[in-house]
Protein backbone atom coordinates (compact mmCIF):
# COMPACT_ATOMS: atom_id res chain seq x y z
CA UNK A 1 0.00 0.00 0.00
CA UNK A 2 2.76 2.12 1.06
CA UNK A 3 4.57 1.78 -2.08
CA UNK A 4 1.08 2.30 -4.08
CA UNK A 5 0.97 5.73 -2.25
CA UNK A 6 5.22 6.36 -3.32
CA UNK A 7 4.20 5.62 -6.61
CA UNK A 8 1.07 7.56 -6.83
CA UNK A 9 2.74 10.82 -5.32
CA UNK A 10 5.65 10.24 -7.93
CA UNK A 11 3.47 10.96 -10.89
CA UNK A 12 1.60 13.57 -9.35
CA UNK A 13 4.83 15.27 -8.71
CA UNK A 14 6.03 14.66 -12.30
CA UNK A 15 2.91 16.18 -13.66
CA UNK A 16 3.29 19.38 -11.74
CA UNK A 17 6.75 19.59 -13.06
CA UNK A 18 5.21 18.91 -16.56
CA UNK A 19 2.78 21.43 -16.13
CA UNK A 20 4.84 24.35 -14.89
CA UNK A 21 7.48 23.16 -17.38
CA UNK A 22 4.90 23.68 -20.18
CA UNK A 23 3.82 27.46 -21.40
CA UNK A 24 1.03 26.25 -23.29
CA UNK A 25 -0.52 24.30 -20.64
CA UNK A 26 -0.05 27.35 -18.34
CA UNK A 27 -1.34 29.52 -21.06
CA UNK A 28 -4.40 27.64 -21.40
CA UNK A 29 -4.76 27.00 -17.39
CA UNK A 30 -4.32 30.57 -16.40
CA UNK A 31 -4.37 32.69 -19.86
CA UNK A 32 -7.32 31.28 -21.15
CA UNK A 33 -9.73 31.63 -18.31
CA UNK A 34 -8.53 35.36 -17.73
CA UNK A 35 -9.05 35.99 -21.55
CA UNK A 36 -12.39 34.45 -21.72
CA UNK A 37 -13.49 36.50 -18.81
CA UNK A 38 -12.35 40.32 -20.06
CA UNK A 39 -13.68 39.44 -23.32
CA UNK A 40 -16.91 38.06 -22.51
CA UNK A 41 -17.38 40.56 -19.66
CA UNK A 42 -17.00 43.42 -21.83
CA UNK A 43 -18.45 42.10 -25.28
CA UNK A 44 -21.31 40.15 -23.95
CA UNK A 45 -23.56 43.30 -22.97
CA UNK A 46 -26.96 43.98 -24.27
CA UNK A 47 -26.63 47.80 -22.25
CA UNK A 48 -26.36 50.43 -24.49
CA UNK A 49 -23.49 53.16 -23.69
CA UNK A 50 -21.81 55.85 -25.77
CA UNK A 51 -24.32 55.88 -27.99
CA UNK A 52 -23.74 58.66 -30.83
CA UNK A 53 -26.25 61.03 -30.96
CA UNK A 54 -27.42 64.55 -33.17
CA UNK A 55 -29.52 67.39 -31.27
CA UNK A 56 -31.36 69.95 -33.77
CA UNK A 57 -32.21 72.32 -31.22
CA UNK A 58 -34.75 74.91 -33.39
CA UNK A 59 -35.49 76.43 -29.89
CA UNK A 60 -32.16 77.44 -28.82
CA UNK A 61 -33.31 78.66 -25.38
CA UNK A 62 -31.89 78.17 -21.60
CA UNK A 63 -34.35 74.85 -21.11
CA UNK A 64 -33.24 73.06 -24.67
CA UNK A 65 -29.63 74.49 -23.91
CA UNK A 66 -29.63 72.63 -20.18
CA UNK A 67 -31.35 69.62 -21.53
CA UNK A 68 -28.85 69.31 -24.05
CA UNK A 69 -25.86 69.22 -21.64
CA UNK A 70 -27.68 66.55 -19.23
CA UNK A 71 -27.66 64.27 -22.21
CA UNK A 72 -24.43 64.66 -23.07
CA UNK A 73 -23.41 64.06 -19.52
CA UNK A 74 -25.39 60.83 -19.21
CA UNK A 75 -23.23 57.78 -19.98
CA UNK A 76 -25.69 56.83 -22.56
CA UNK A 77 -25.03 59.11 -24.88
CA UNK A 78 -22.27 60.58 -26.77
CA UNK A 79 -23.46 64.51 -28.84
CA UNK A 80 -21.22 64.17 -31.69
CA UNK A 81 -23.39 66.60 -33.76
CA UNK A 82 -25.54 69.65 -33.79
CA UNK A 83 -27.59 69.88 -36.64
CA UNK A 84 -29.24 73.08 -38.11
CA UNK A 85 -31.99 71.81 -40.22
CA UNK A 86 -34.83 69.13 -40.38
CA UNK A 87 -32.96 68.53 -44.02
CA UNK A 88 -29.89 66.97 -42.11
CA UNK A 89 -31.77 64.47 -40.50
CA UNK A 90 -31.57 61.98 -43.33
CA UNK A 91 -28.19 62.26 -44.35
CA UNK A 92 -27.05 62.08 -40.98
CA UNK A 93 -28.71 59.00 -40.74
CA UNK A 94 -27.08 57.76 -43.99
CA UNK A 95 -23.63 58.08 -42.92
CA UNK A 96 -24.26 55.91 -39.70
CA UNK A 97 -22.79 58.82 -37.60
CA UNK A 98 -25.30 58.62 -35.05
CA UNK A 99 -28.22 56.48 -33.88
CA UNK A 100 -30.51 58.86 -32.36
CA UNK A 101 -31.66 62.65 -33.35
CA UNK A 102 -33.00 64.79 -31.03
CA UNK A 103 -35.54 67.84 -31.76
CA UNK A 104 -36.42 70.79 -29.54
CA UNK A 105 -39.22 72.28 -31.81
CA UNK A 106 -39.25 76.24 -31.76
CA UNK A 107 -40.46 78.46 -29.04
CA UNK A 108 -39.78 75.33 -26.52
CA UNK A 109 -38.89 76.75 -23.45
CA UNK A 110 -41.79 79.17 -23.99
CA UNK A 111 -44.45 76.52 -24.67
CA UNK A 112 -42.70 74.73 -21.31
CA UNK A 113 -43.38 78.36 -19.36
CA UNK A 114 -46.67 78.87 -20.69
CA UNK A 115 -48.70 75.86 -20.92
CA UNK A 116 -46.19 73.53 -18.71
CA UNK A 117 -45.66 71.47 -21.59
CA UNK A 118 -42.74 70.91 -23.99
CA UNK A 119 -42.36 69.34 -27.37
CA UNK A 120 -39.77 66.87 -27.89
CA UNK A 121 -38.94 65.03 -31.19
CA UNK A 122 -37.11 61.70 -31.08
CA UNK A 123 -35.49 60.00 -34.30
CA UNK A 124 -34.38 56.97 -33.59
CA UNK A 125 -32.31 54.11 -35.87
CA UNK A 126 -34.13 51.00 -35.59
CA UNK A 127 -32.06 48.78 -37.55
CA UNK A 128 -31.61 47.32 -34.96
CA UNK A 129 -34.82 46.83 -32.81
CA UNK A 130 -33.38 46.63 -29.18
CA UNK A 131 -30.80 49.51 -29.79
CA UNK A 132 -33.43 51.80 -31.28
CA UNK A 133 -36.07 50.87 -28.23
CA UNK A 134 -33.40 51.25 -25.72
CA UNK A 135 -32.36 54.39 -26.62
CA UNK A 136 -35.60 55.95 -26.67
CA UNK A 137 -36.51 54.32 -22.96
CA UNK A 138 -32.83 56.05 -22.02
CA UNK A 139 -33.72 59.30 -23.17
CA UNK A 140 -37.21 59.49 -21.37
CA UNK A 141 -35.74 58.40 -17.97
CA UNK A 142 -33.45 61.48 -18.27
CA UNK A 143 -36.39 63.82 -19.02
CA UNK A 144 -38.78 61.86 -16.66
CA UNK A 145 -35.89 63.33 -14.05
CA UNK A 146 -35.56 66.56 -15.45
CA UNK A 147 -39.46 66.72 -15.19
CA UNK A 148 -39.50 66.27 -11.64
CA UNK A 149 -36.59 68.55 -10.82
CA UNK A 150 -38.74 71.29 -12.53
CA UNK A 151 -41.82 70.19 -9.89
CA UNK A 152 -42.48 72.31 -7.77
CA UNK A 153 -45.14 72.62 -4.70
CA UNK A 154 -47.99 74.18 -5.19
CA UNK A 155 -48.00 74.50 -9.14
CA UNK A 156 -48.68 72.78 -12.01
CA UNK A 157 -46.46 69.96 -13.38
CA UNK A 158 -44.45 70.44 -16.24
CA UNK A 159 -44.82 67.57 -18.85
CA UNK A 160 -42.78 66.84 -21.85
CA UNK A 161 -44.27 64.72 -25.18
CA UNK A 162 -42.12 62.80 -26.79
CA UNK A 163 -43.08 62.12 -30.35
CA UNK A 164 -40.75 58.93 -31.68
CA UNK A 165 -39.96 58.12 -34.97
CA UNK A 166 -38.54 54.59 -35.56
CA UNK A 167 -36.20 55.04 -38.50
CA UNK A 168 -35.80 52.10 -40.97
CA UNK A 169 -37.92 49.81 -39.07
CA UNK A 170 -41.00 51.38 -37.92
CA UNK A 171 -42.91 47.95 -36.77
CA UNK A 172 -39.44 47.21 -34.48
CA UNK A 173 -39.31 43.60 -36.47
CA UNK A 174 -35.98 41.81 -34.97
CA UNK A 175 -35.79 40.09 -38.53
CA UNK A 176 -34.17 43.09 -40.12
CA UNK A 177 -31.54 42.58 -38.03
CA UNK A 178 -31.99 39.16 -37.81
CA UNK A 179 -31.70 38.34 -41.15
CA UNK A 180 -28.18 40.29 -42.25
CA UNK A 181 -26.74 38.67 -39.08
CA UNK A 182 -27.60 34.96 -40.35
CA UNK A 183 -26.33 35.49 -43.63
CA UNK A 184 -23.24 36.90 -42.62
CA UNK A 185 -22.65 33.27 -40.05
CA UNK A 186 -24.43 30.89 -42.90
CA UNK A 187 -21.68 32.39 -45.74
CA UNK A 188 -18.78 32.02 -43.13
CA UNK A 189 -19.64 29.01 -42.06
CA UNK A 190 -20.55 27.28 -45.12
CA UNK A 191 -17.56 28.66 -47.34
CA UNK A 192 -14.94 28.30 -44.49
CA UNK A 193 -15.27 25.49 -42.81
CA UNK A 194 -16.29 23.04 -45.53
CA UNK A 195 -13.52 24.46 -47.86
CA UNK A 196 -10.94 23.80 -44.50
CA UNK A 197 -12.41 20.04 -44.03
CA UNK A 198 -12.74 19.58 -47.71
CA UNK A 199 -9.20 20.23 -48.69
CA UNK A 200 -7.68 18.63 -45.54
CA UNK A 201 -9.63 15.53 -45.89
CA UNK A 202 -7.56 15.46 -49.00
CA UNK A 203 -4.23 15.33 -46.85
CA UNK A 204 -5.54 12.53 -44.25
CA UNK A 205 -6.23 10.44 -47.16
CA UNK A 206 -2.90 10.98 -48.74
CA UNK A 207 -3.99 12.50 -52.13
CA UNK A 208 -1.59 15.44 -51.69
CA UNK A 209 1.29 13.60 -53.20
CA UNK A 210 -0.59 13.47 -56.07
CA UNK A 211 -0.96 17.43 -56.78
CA UNK A 212 2.71 17.75 -56.88
CA UNK A 213 3.19 15.48 -59.94
CA UNK A 214 -0.01 16.58 -61.29
CA UNK A 215 0.71 19.41 -64.92
CA UNK A 216 -2.17 21.48 -63.15
CA UNK A 217 -0.27 23.67 -60.56
CA UNK A 218 -1.32 22.62 -57.21
CA UNK A 219 -2.92 26.03 -56.49
CA UNK A 220 -5.68 25.91 -58.92
CA UNK A 221 -6.65 22.44 -58.02
CA UNK A 222 -6.62 23.86 -54.44
CA UNK A 223 -9.08 26.58 -56.00
CA UNK A 224 -11.05 24.53 -58.16
CA UNK A 225 -12.16 22.90 -55.01
CA UNK A 226 -13.36 26.03 -53.74
CA UNK A 227 -15.57 26.96 -56.48
CA UNK A 228 -18.88 24.47 -55.55
CA UNK A 229 -19.05 26.02 -51.98
CA UNK A 230 -19.07 29.40 -53.83
CA UNK A 231 -21.96 28.66 -55.97
CA UNK A 232 -23.39 26.76 -53.42
CA UNK A 233 -22.90 29.73 -50.45
CA UNK A 234 -24.61 32.01 -53.48
CA UNK A 235 -27.66 29.64 -54.02
CA UNK A 236 -28.07 29.84 -50.25
CA UNK A 237 -28.00 33.82 -49.85
CA UNK A 238 -30.64 33.55 -52.47
CA UNK A 239 -32.82 31.38 -50.92
CA UNK A 240 -32.50 33.42 -47.30
CA UNK A 241 -33.71 36.45 -49.26
CA UNK A 242 -36.55 35.05 -50.82
CA UNK A 243 -37.30 33.52 -47.65
CA UNK A 244 -37.09 36.91 -45.26
CA UNK A 245 -38.83 38.81 -48.06
CA UNK A 246 -41.74 36.71 -48.48
CA UNK A 247 -42.10 35.18 -45.09
CA UNK A 248 -40.48 37.33 -42.55
CA UNK A 249 -41.32 40.38 -44.83
CA UNK A 250 -38.15 41.53 -45.03
CA UNK A 251 -38.08 44.24 -47.54
CA UNK A 252 -35.24 45.14 -49.84
CA UNK A 253 -35.07 48.64 -50.23
CA UNK A 254 -32.16 49.00 -52.05
CA UNK A 255 -30.28 47.37 -55.14
CA UNK A 256 -30.58 43.92 -55.41
CA UNK A 257 -27.53 43.45 -57.83
CA UNK A 258 -25.58 45.36 -55.40
CA UNK A 259 -26.71 43.30 -52.06
CA UNK A 260 -25.49 40.07 -54.25
CA UNK A 261 -22.62 41.45 -55.26
CA UNK A 262 -20.90 42.68 -51.92
CA UNK A 263 -22.09 39.02 -50.72
CA UNK A 264 -19.94 37.59 -53.53
CA UNK A 265 -17.60 39.28 -52.30
CA UNK A 266 -17.87 37.95 -48.62
CA UNK A 267 -17.92 34.61 -49.98
CA UNK A 268 -15.02 34.76 -51.64
CA UNK A 269 -12.97 36.02 -47.89
CA UNK A 270 -14.51 33.31 -46.21
CA UNK A 271 -13.33 31.06 -49.06
CA UNK A 272 -10.08 32.49 -49.03
CA UNK A 273 -10.17 32.04 -45.13
CA UNK A 274 -11.00 28.15 -45.42
CA UNK A 275 -7.93 28.10 -47.68
CA UNK A 276 -5.74 29.32 -44.82
CA UNK A 277 -7.24 27.48 -42.31
CA UNK A 278 -6.17 24.40 -44.08
CA UNK A 279 -2.88 25.14 -45.11
CA UNK A 280 -2.36 25.17 -41.61
CA UNK A 281 -4.37 22.20 -40.20
CA UNK A 282 -3.27 18.62 -40.39
CA UNK A 283 -7.44 17.06 -39.47
CA UNK A 284 -10.29 17.79 -40.23
CA UNK A 285 -10.93 17.97 -36.40
CA UNK A 286 -8.28 20.38 -36.16
CA UNK A 287 -9.90 22.14 -39.18
CA UNK A 288 -12.79 22.81 -37.66
CA UNK A 289 -12.19 23.35 -34.15
CA UNK A 290 -10.20 26.34 -35.80
CA UNK A 291 -12.99 27.72 -37.99
CA UNK A 292 -15.59 27.13 -34.97
CA UNK A 293 -13.01 29.14 -32.59
CA UNK A 294 -11.34 31.20 -34.76
CA UNK A 295 -13.85 32.52 -37.05
CA UNK A 296 -17.71 31.89 -36.03
CA UNK A 297 -17.14 33.28 -32.42
CA UNK A 298 -15.42 36.35 -33.56
CA UNK A 299 -18.56 36.63 -36.15
CA UNK A 300 -20.82 36.38 -33.52
CA UNK A 301 -19.39 38.68 -30.99
CA UNK A 302 -17.57 40.91 -32.76
CA UNK A 303 -19.51 41.74 -35.91
CA UNK A 304 -22.26 43.84 -34.29
CA UNK A 305 -25.17 41.59 -34.76
CA UNK A 306 -25.72 39.91 -31.19
CA UNK A 307 -24.01 42.59 -29.27
CA UNK A 308 -23.62 46.65 -30.12
CA UNK A 309 -19.60 47.34 -30.88
CA UNK A 310 -20.26 51.10 -29.17
CA UNK A 311 -20.41 49.15 -25.59
CA UNK A 312 -17.41 47.74 -26.28
CA UNK A 313 -13.44 48.97 -24.57
CA UNK A 314 -11.66 50.57 -27.66
CA UNK A 315 -9.06 47.55 -27.77
CA UNK A 316 -12.30 45.61 -28.50
CA UNK A 317 -13.51 47.84 -31.32
CA UNK A 318 -10.24 47.75 -32.59
CA UNK A 319 -9.95 44.02 -32.66
CA UNK A 320 -13.73 44.37 -34.47
CA UNK A 321 -12.05 45.78 -37.99
CA UNK A 322 -10.06 43.01 -38.19
CA UNK A 323 -13.28 40.94 -38.11
CA UNK A 324 -14.88 40.64 -42.22
CA UNK A 325 -18.16 40.14 -41.10
CA UNK A 326 -18.36 43.39 -39.85
CA UNK A 327 -17.90 45.10 -42.86
CA UNK A 328 -20.34 42.59 -44.90
CA UNK A 329 -22.66 43.21 -42.13
CA UNK A 330 -22.77 46.95 -41.98
CA UNK A 331 -23.08 46.72 -45.72
CA UNK A 332 -26.22 44.23 -45.72
CA UNK A 333 -27.99 46.59 -43.15
CA UNK A 334 -27.04 50.18 -45.37
CA UNK A 335 -28.32 48.34 -48.95
CA UNK A 336 -31.28 45.74 -47.68
CA UNK A 337 -32.72 47.90 -45.00
CA UNK A 338 -31.65 51.27 -45.47
CA UNK A 339 -32.02 51.63 -49.09
CA UNK A 340 -28.45 52.57 -49.26
CA UNK A 341 -26.53 52.94 -52.49
CA UNK A 342 -22.83 52.08 -53.36
CA UNK A 343 -21.95 56.21 -52.88
CA UNK A 344 -22.60 55.42 -49.29
CA UNK A 345 -20.93 52.14 -48.33
CA UNK A 346 -17.92 51.53 -50.69
CA UNK A 347 -15.41 52.76 -48.21
CA UNK A 348 -16.71 49.37 -46.29
CA UNK A 349 -16.68 47.58 -50.08
CA UNK A 350 -12.77 48.74 -50.45
CA UNK A 351 -12.03 47.06 -46.76
CA UNK A 352 -13.23 44.07 -47.44
CA UNK A 353 -12.41 44.21 -50.94
CA UNK A 354 -8.37 44.44 -49.31
CA UNK A 355 -9.08 41.74 -46.91
CA UNK A 356 -9.87 39.21 -49.70
CA UNK A 357 -6.74 40.26 -51.11
CA UNK A 358 -4.56 39.89 -48.56
CA UNK A 359 -6.36 36.58 -47.30
CA UNK A 360 -6.27 35.47 -50.78
CA UNK A 361 -2.29 35.70 -51.48
CA UNK A 362 -1.16 34.57 -47.84
CA UNK A 363 -3.10 31.30 -48.37
CA UNK A 364 -2.34 30.55 -51.80
CA UNK A 365 1.43 31.44 -51.28
CA UNK A 366 1.09 29.40 -47.59
CA UNK A 367 -0.23 26.15 -49.38
CA UNK A 368 1.51 26.57 -52.54
CA UNK A 369 5.12 26.66 -50.28
CA UNK A 370 3.74 23.99 -47.95
CA UNK A 371 3.12 21.61 -51.24
CA UNK A 372 6.67 22.17 -52.70
CA UNK A 373 8.02 20.63 -48.84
Amino acid sequence: MRTTLKTFSAFVTKEWRHIFRDRKTLIILFGLPIAQMLIFGFALSNEVKNSKIAILDESRDASSIALTQRIDASKYFDVVANIHSRDEVEAIFKKGDVRMVVIFPRSFEKNLTALHEGNIQLLADASDPNVGSTLVAYLSAILNSYQKELLQPDKIPYSFQTEVRMIYNPQLKAAFNFVPGVMAMILLLICSLMTSVAIVREKEMGNMEVLLVSPVRPVLVIVSKTIPYLFLSFINICTILLLSYFVLNVPIKGNLFLLLAVSTLFIITALSLGMFVSSIAQTQTTAMFATLVGLFLPTLMFSGFMFPIDNMPLPLQFLSNLIPSKWYFYMVKSVMIKGLGFADIWKEALILLAMTLIMLTVSIRKFDKRLKL
